[in-house]
């Protein structure tokens, strides 16, 4: 199957050059620190995205990134840079995207995060980013290193573990490692199915499972199997009582092309349909 279409699941649980040399920390010696408000800055960003509104979340973004450098705020810094690398990731901009994840990489050790469930969301994203441009090699360390962190951190019925499985399993998948990924989908898989309310993501779960399976068998040779994972992601989508708010609208916007390209065109229609309306505000 093509990247493209793998892609198209990826969730994902982001061009400006800094004001200053991300490299010098000489400005950042002096006690003379005005953080901005990063859960305010994040409150607006998520209105801006649950509105599709990409170029208003970019320039929201940049502008409060320059707030944090002329304030000496590094990790108002950290926290901008895993917004942008994501926001890049979904734009397709490939070296803005890598820009931002490794200047998150390097801010971790800089502020001290070395170890914590922010350093390994950190290193999750910017493993992520390396998996949707073709670098999957490069972010399996930064995937065993956050999922590390994460199991040991984080309660079993969290689902940011199942955010961390899913992305990992998709970069082995790339890697001809379809064992290991396979392994990974159902951690994930059990992860979510431990709480109720997590349909979206155990749809996009299945949806990852039809696409490995085809990457690894053929679309011949695992046509029935991948019949079985788009069958129980449909009826996931839609169950009655599922809240239909931004997370599905983001779920269903981006499985609606996975259907297609199996030939499910009335579920894709549907989807794109029921995102548009979401987004819209109806």
């Amino acid at each position: 199957m093509s990247e493209e279409k793998r892609d198209t699941v990826e969730m994902d649980v982001t061009d400006y050059t800094d004001p200053q040399c991300p490299f010098c920390t000489d400005a950042y010696t002096t006690d003379n620190v005005h953080p901005i408000d990063v859960p305010r800055v994040i409150a607006k960003l998520d209105e801006y995205l649950g509105h599709n509104d990409y170029a208003a979340a970019e320039r929201h973004l940049k502008y409060w990134e320059a707030e944090a450098v002329q304030g000496n705020d590094l990790r108002g810094e950290f926290s901008l840079a895993e917004e942008l690398m994501g926001l890049y990731r979904k734009l397709g901009r490939k070296e803005d995207a890598v820009f931002y994840a490794e200047k998150a990489i390097r801010y971790i050790d800089l502020i001290g995060l070395g170890g914590t469930v922010s350093a390994a969301t950190a290193l999750l994203n910017a493993a992520t980013v390396y998996k949707a441009f073709g670098m999957a090699e490069k972010g399996i360390p930064l995937f065993e290193t956050a999922r590390a962190i994460y199991e040991r951190h984080l309660s079993p019925e969290d689902t940011r573990l199942a955010g961390l499985y899913n992305n990992f399993a998709l970069a082995l998948a790339d890697l001809s490692r379809f064992d290991e990924a396979r392994d990974l989908y159902a951690l994930a898989l059990s992860v979510v199915a431990r709480t109720e309310g997590n349909e979206p993501e155990m749809a996009i779960t299945e949806l990852n499972l039809a696409s490995l399976a085809e990457m690894q068998y053929g679309l011949e040779g695992a046509e029935r199997e991948i019949e079985e994972h788009l069958e129980r992601a449909e009826k996931l989508l839609t169950k009655p009582g599922v809240r239909h708010d931004g997370n599905y609208a983001f779920v269903a916007e981006k499985c609606a092309p996975v259907f297609g390209y199996y030939g499910w065109f009335g579920v894709e229609a549907d989807l794109k349909a029921e995102a548009e309306r979401i987004y819209g505000g109806k």
